[in-house]
């Protein structure tokens, strides 16, 4: 056995823990109207429950700098398989049992939250740490996993309601527990190498003292806006743009846009050894750009609605790319470098949705007038990727 092969398992389960995240950052969000209808919840109660889950990821993300290395990898990405099935293993059940169902959601979404935290921290650092050649490209394609696992809770729970009905969706969180479940085992069983050494790694403060690694921040930051802006408000952008269902908007606009991010996830994967990571980054940030000013700007539903699935092609590449070039130009950042750089691209993933939102607000709900706004965040990506590259060259 080559020791490539002998770390295929590593890498299915890394897959399988990206799908993981995946169901837990979108299968909640699908039944927001459901918890309002069943359990008489307000809508701005509603509201926190996105606000917990990612203030979670937010703190687990900078407590994983403290904790990882001396728990190691292996305890630590099982807690997180352990952590997203009881998580939603018990959205099915504490809002029965619970006096205040309201409550029982929120423990339910804490405790997943933490898991898919976990899973942010660890899953790159530990397929980076594999021996695997062409690591540009292997990071590109596990990220698109994030976008299939997407695609599937939204059009597998699509189905299921609409075989089943909405009022069975207990029985479906259930079901949607048992894969982290079922990845627990195979982490448990599959060979997990460190990033570095022990003692070797970089601490919080070496880092901070390293002005590239707040340049690799702010890529960070603008990758996961550029990301989370158009994803979080595309469904109600398809809905508002054309007329259309929730179940419409909810295949037409987020769908649609991880299908397309994903696409360009494995594209980048299979061709990253043509390409240059840097230059191709550049160009996504273009591209960028183009389709948020197209969904803002255009007069046409219908050319709205390509910039908002054509953005899926263009942020593909932005997270796993900073993630990429961050291995490469700090090779002893650690696990430390990879919570950090997470803890920023969730960050921006925060910052990004909220000033879309909140613009849209002062506009009179007009969403295209803050998705016009966001258009700031992959133009600072591009400024940042421009400084990197005449950094590149004065350092040689």
């Amino acid at each position: 056995m080559t020791a490539q092969s002998k770390y295929r398992k590593t890498l299915l389960a890394c897959y399988l823990g990206f799908i993981t995240q995946a169901i837990t950052a979108n299968f909640a969000p699908l039944l927001f109207l459901t918890f309002k209808d069943t359990y008489g919840i307000p809508l701005e109660k509603i509201a926190l429950i996105p606000m917990a889950f990612f203030l979670t990821q937010l703190l687990i993300d900078f407590a994983a700098t403290k904790f990882v290395d001396r728990i190691g990898y292996c305890t630590c990405v099982v807690c997180s398989q352990v952590l997203s099935a009881v998580g939603l293993a018990l959205l099915a059940v504490l809002p029965e049992v619970l006096p205040d169902p309201f409550t029982g959601i929120l423990i339910a979404v804490v405790l997943y939250a933490m898991g898919a935290g976990l899973i942010e921290v660890l899953i790159s650092p530990i397929v980076e740490a594999c021996p695997f050649d062409n690591k540009d490209g292997v990071m590109s394609l596990l990220h698109s996993f994030y976008c299939w696992g997407m695609v599937g809770v939204i059009l597998g729970s699509t189905v299921f309601f609409a075989v089943f009905g909405v009022e069975n969706w207990r029985i479906l969180a259930i079901l949607w527990a048992v894969l982290p479940f079922v990845n627990t085992f195979n982490f448990l069983k599959c060979p997990i190498e460190r990033l570095t050494e022990d003692g070797e790694g970089m601490k919080i403060g070496q880092l901070f003292r390293i002005p590239l690694f707040w340049l690799m921040a702010l890529l960070m930051v603008c990758s996961g806006a550029s990301e989370i802006s158009m994803a979080q408000w595309a469904s109600a952008f398809t809905e508002s743009a054309m007329g259309v269902s929730k179940t419409i908007g909810d295949l037409a606009g987020p769908c649609l846009f991880a299908v397309l991010m994903g696409i360009s996830r494995v594209f980048y994967g299979k061709m990253s050894e043509k390409l240059d990571l840097t230059k191709t980054m550049l160009g996504c940030g273009a591209l960028c750009i183009v389709c948020y000013l197209l969904a803002s700007l255009s007069s046409s539903p219908v050319l709205g609605l390509m910039g908002c699935a054509l953005c899926g092609i263009s942020v593909g590449i932005m997270w796993p790319g900073t993630l990429s070039i961050s291995a490469q130009k700090c090779p002893k950042g650690g696990t430390v470098m990879f919570a950090l750089l997470a803890l920023a691209g969730d960050l921006g993933g925060s910052i990004g949705p909220s000033l879309v939102g909140s613009v849209s607000s002062m506009a009179d709900g007009n969403l295209k007038t803050g998705l016009l706004v966001a258009t700031i965040f992959p133009v600072l990506l591009i400024a940042g990727l421009v400084v990197l590259k005449k950094w590149v060259k004065t350092t040689k």
